[in-house]
């Protein structure tokens, strides 16, 4: 049986410098799975300091989305590049472990493609073995433009999406 969807009590707000503590410890639970995929803890979300995501969200570039169920922060995603000419990256998307499947994923990765105008490039990058990722993201629109190797050694998928 599978858990019962929570969308109707998902808030989907802006995500601020104040809420980097609780960010980065739905980030870290989310990326632990990936890092024990690859074996290796070293990959960019699990080495990123509270300071470094806040510090993220006060740049003007950075855009940030939290979901929220209730008073817990269950999933974040930010934005950089936003406003500039080039594409925009779609960077440290997390959700919960424990409410994963539920639609909070896709709700924040809509949130954060409405803000992007027409035409507009974003990518990512995801693991090669992260099969649940690279089926998300292809339904969200999302191409493989290529692989490559992240900071942690770890091999990653490319993908790129044009906003309608």
């Amino acid at each position: 049986m599978s858990p019962a969807p929570v969308i109707g009590a998902l808030v989907v707000d802006t995500l601020g410098p104040e809420h980097a503590g609780e960010a980065l410890t739905v980030q870290y639970a989310a990326y632990l799975s990936e890092g024990r995929r690859y074996g290796t803890t070293e990959i960019p979300p699990l080495v990123e300091t509270p300071d470094e995501l806040a510090a993220d969200l006060r740049r003007l570039d950075v855009v940030g989305f939290a979901a929220w169920l209730g008073p817990r922060l269950v999933g974040s995603v930010r934005l950089r590049g936003v406003g500039g000419d080039g594409p925009v990256a779609f960077v440290r998307y997390s959700v919960a472990p424990d409410v994963q499947g539920r639609g909070i994923g896709t709700a924040l990765i809509d949130a954060a493609h409405a803000v992007l105008p027409g035409g507009t490039a974003s990518w990512l990058v995801t693991g090669v073995d992260s099969a649940e990722n690279l089926a998300l993201y292809r339904r969200r629109g999302y191409a493989e433009r290529g692989r490559e190797v992240d900071a942690g050694g770890v091999a990653v998928v490319r993908m790129e999406r044009i906003a309608p």
